[in-house]
This record gives structure tokens, sequence and C-alpha cells, in this order.
């Protein structure tokens, strides 16, 4: 080996080891860039991912569906319909609130873009489809479930909830209905305030009103030692609904 190789022996290695260790900085950096980048295949939080509530709708309705006559929305089933239920009695504090939702449900908005209060809107419930989720206490779940099924709404007999518009009046964030509601055989107007979002495809709405068991026949469920504990005559209604667009017509686009 000569004396020039030797001489460049030392440098050569220095200058090698410069390069790998700026190639293993490089890579390091590479790698905590593409870390904070969002990925975009991953679905981005929601709002009750995030802890937050949903915002509150606005009563927005997109300006292209004016050029329709009618359009008809069909209610998805990731909409929400829960029914909330009261303590009563003077020992109310013993019992739970319980929360009851429908699993099996249909539903259609025919909203009329030029005449808005000619809208009409149609909701069934299957009552064999509700199910209590609180409390946690799971004895008490089937209790109050199988009393809801035989003794309160009797589901064998009467298999649906229904609810129907027969006047609407369009609001500064959606509208006003006088609802028919149709349970055990027995149908009775509500007033329901009604919040929605209507785009070209795709309809928002939330709702929540209250009505007696007792306008309706229905004696409220009562348990416990001596039938102390008792759920409370109002119940709640609450309706956050998606309804996606049935057979869609072009719209024109910006």
């Amino acid at each position: 080996m000569s004396k020039r190789s030797c001489a460049r022996g030392p440098g050569l290695v220095v200058l090698r080891l410069r390069a790998a260790v700026l190639t293993m900085a490089l890579a390091l950096s590479a790698a905590t860039v593409r870390a904070q980048q969002p990925d975009a295949f991953r679905p981005a939080p929601t709002a009750s991912d995030s802890g937050l509530s949903e915002a509150p709708l606005s009563g927005t309705v997109d300006e292209r569906l004016r050029q329709l006559d009618s359009v008809t929305y069909r209610l998805a089933s990731s909409s929400h319909l829960q029914v909330k239920t009261g303590k009563a009695g003077l020992f109310g504090f013993a019992g739970h609130t319980h929360v009851i939702q429908a699993r099996a449900f249909r539903g259609e908005v025919v909203y009329y873009p030029r005449n808005p209060s000619g809208s009409r809107l149609d909701i069934t419930v299957l009552t064999d489809s509700l199910e209590v989720l609180t409390p946690p206490d799971t004895a008490e779940i089937r209790q109050v479930t199988a009393s809801m099924r035989t003794r309160i709404l009797r589901t064998a007999e009467f298999p649906e909830i229904r609810l129907t518009s027969r006047q609407v009046t369009p609001t500064a964030t959606g509208f006003h209905i006088l609802a028919a509601v149709t349970m055990v055989g027995q149908t009775r107007q509500v007033p329901i305030d009604v919040a929605v979002q209507i785009g070209g495809d795709t309809l928002l709405a939330a709702s929540t009103f209250s009505l007696k068991q007792t306008d309706f026949g229905i004696k409220p469920f009562s348990g416990g030692p001596g039938g102390t504990v008792k759920v409370a005559d109002k119940v709640t209604f609450s309706i956050r609904a998606v309804a996606f667009r049935s057979a869609p017509e072009h719209l024109a686009r910006r």
C-alpha cells in the first residue's frame, strides 16, 4: 500500500462515518414528518369521538333544489330514535331513568322547495325492536323490556308506532309540525319543532318533544316493593335523523 493511500485512509473513514450519520438523521427526520401528517385513509375524528356535542342545525336549504318540484328523502339506518322515561312516585329516587332506542324503523320526507308548507313526514317504528339501553343493571333491563313489550306497548297486538305530519309550518331553523302520533291503536296530535339542514342529496333533522303515556291509554310502568318505583307519565322522544335522497335527479353544479 502506498504512503498516499495510508494517509487518505483515516480521512476516508471519517468521511464515511459522517455520511452514515447524516443519512440516519435524514431518515429519522422523514419518519417524524410522516408520522405528523394525517393518514388520508383514516376517518377524521367525529364530534362524539372528541366528546363534543353535535352542532345545532341551521335550517339551511340547498339553493339548487328550487329548480325541482319535490324531493324525496328516505331515513337512513344511521339515524337515532330514542325515548327517555323519567321517575315518579314517592320513591322515584330509588328507580332509574331509562333510555330506549329503536333498532328497526323506516321513514320518508317529501320536501317541496317551492311550497315548503306542503312538505310531509312519515316515520314508522317497529315496537318489538325497541331496546332498553339503561340502566346497566341487566336484571332491571330485562324486567323493563318485558313489561314494555307485553303490558305497556302490547307489541304482538300493535307492532308499530307511527308519526305522520298533519300540518307543516316553516320556521327560521326548520319546521313546526303538528304531527299525528299513533301508539297502541290510539292517535293523538302532538306539536313538534324540527331543526333541519336540507342538502341536494342528504337531509339532517333533529327534534326533541314530550308526550304523556296516559293520553294514549297507557298505564306507566310501576315495579319494586309494593309498586313504589314508578315511571313518570311524561316521556321524551329524541330524534336525530339522517335521510338520503331517493332516486336523485341531476342537480346543476356551480
